[in-house]
């Protein structure tokens, strides 16, 4: 543990150098805009540390910047055309800004660096989710006149030993990743492509991380991995050990090594995967008050013969077991989903057995899209896209509605019950109100009273809307 102490201490210290340095004249500045997942904005915080070192102080400020970096996402097509957009933009600024150079990171990287660079001549540099320690030497190039690219993906790089610059000011909840990369190759999905094959980064380093931010003032950390019950310390995914001298540690470990960190240490993860959810995971969360009521399980369809297709590995009574087993250990928590419609030759049938699912679960929340075909999937290849874009619109439209009652039935059952919240920031649409999240992850709005960011108050909840509930102090 001393040595990786040190580490966090020497990263902090020469945070605290950047932040001295914010006012400085000699320093750039780096503006940073993040798209897509959680991982994506927790890489940012990576890149903001790494560029510190190299004289860059991140600004909210884009006129200012002498550097843009967009960390892209490509998980859909919509994604990638917002990023284009702003790359547009940026092409625009670069013509009245002499100097100002522009960078794509992140998903879109591999897949479109030829496009963006010579084709379209939107970009000076690209650079992948594994080659962030290269941007100094990239940016040096890229400076002497030349484009920069290096896209390489990698077997080991996890960036354990860099302590992120956190970009969120509230300075309350922090992100934390665990794993890198994907093995599960869901025919679907452009995640193993773009982020390469999964790799578990060391828990003393992943439990420091989360000590540090725990003495800086924050209140919660969420723990983050393409799927984070595959993670493993030590172990093949065979579950062989590979050295006998350091200790094996799984998922439901991990939590409970940052659980016992501090009790009023809040601990949330994203995401989970039906196919590995384990009940180890959900009796960890069940014995420590501080591990969040809430756990995100994509189910993406209802029907067992579309998830053959999409290659996710259980079939829809197996999903099933798994939020039977999450009502058996934890019946006090939430479950959201993520929800794909109109898959390849998806039948009016299978849509059906969709919304029945939904109608046995009733999820708290999900996140709902229409099936957007990727390069080099598994899905491309082998299947066609043909459900009809009306088709799959108005299959969209019906989930949408059904989840949006589920919410409303959910949120109305809250009525009169008290929680403890996380005071995370002001309210959006009232200075005289805090926004903050409960154990189970709703979203609750509350007068201020005498509390701060970063307390924990307890709520009394009176009313509700489609997404937020409405609360009282008590």
């Amino acid at each position: 543990m001393d040595k990786i102490d040190k580490t966090i201490n020497e990263a902090k210290q020469g945070e605290a150098l950047v932040l001295e340095n914010q006012s400085g004249e000699s320093s750039k500045k780096l503006y940073l805009e993040s798209y897509g997942c959680a991982m994506n904005f927790s890489d940012s915080e990576v890149v903001a540390s790494i560029l510190s070192e190299n004289g860059y102080t991140t600004t909210r400020n884009i006129e200012e910047s002498d550097l843009i970096l967009l960390n892209t996402c490509s998980i859909r097509d919509k994604a990638e055309q917002t990023v284009r957009k702003r790359l547009t933009t940026f092409k625009k600024m670069k013509k009245s800004k002499p100097g100002l150079m522009v960078g794509v990171l992140g998903c879109m990287a591999e897949r479109l660096k030829a496009a963006l660079l010579e084709e379209e001549k939107l970009v000076d540099l690209v650079v992948g989710p594994d080659a962030y320690r290269d941007l100094p030497n990239l940016l040096h190039q890229t400076e002497g006149g030349q484009k920069s690219v290096n896209v390489l993906l990698s077997r080991e790089e996890t960036y354990a030993d860099i302590s992120p610059v956190r970009l969120d000011n509230t300075g309350v909840t922090a992100f934390v990743s665990i794993t890198r990369g994907c093995d599960n190759m869901c025919s679907f999905c452009v995640v193993p492509f773009t982020r390469g094959r999964e790799r578990s980064r060391n828990p003393l380093t992943i439990v420091a991380e989360a000590r540090d931010l725990f003495e800086r003032g924050y209140r919660e950390v969420t723990l983050l991995g393409q799927n984070v019950d595959s993670y493993r310390w030590n172990m093949s995914s065979k579950g062989e050990i590979k050295d006998e001298t350091i200790p094996t540690t799984n998922f439901a470990q991990l939590m409970e090594m940052v659980g016992l960190i501090n009790p009023k240490l809040r601990v949330r993860f994203s995401t989970s995967h039906p196919k590995d959810m384990g009940d180890d995971v959900l009796e960890v969360i069940a014995k420590y008050e501080n591990i969040c009521n809430y756990i995100h399980l994509p189910v993406q369809s209802g029907n067992s013969e579309i998830l053959k297709k999409m290659n996710r590995g259980y079939t829809r009574e197996w999903y099933l077991n798994r939020i039977a087993a999450i009502h058996r250990i934890l019946p006090e928590a939430t479950i959201s989903t993520d929800l794909i419609i109109g898959f390849c030759g998806e039948t009016e049938e299978q849509h059906q057995e969709t919304l029945s699912l939904m109608e046995e679960v009733k999820f708290s929340f999900a996140y709902m899209y229409k099936y957007s075909e990727r390069p080099k999937t598994l899905a491309e290849r082998k299947y066609e896209d043909n459900v009809p874009e009306e088709i799959k619109q108005r299959r969209l439209t019906e989930i949408i509605e059904m989840q949006h009652k589920h919410q409303l039935e959910y949120h109305e059952k809250e009525i009169g019950k008290t929680y403890e919240v996380l005071v995370e920031k002001v309210s959006k649409k009232s200075e005289q109100e805090y926004m903050g999240r409960n154990s189970q992850s709703s979203t609750c709005i509350f007068p201020k009273g005498e509390y701060n960011i970063g307390d924990y108050v307890m709520v009394k909840i009176v009313d509700f809307t489609k997404t937020t509930l409405i609360a009282e102090l008590v």
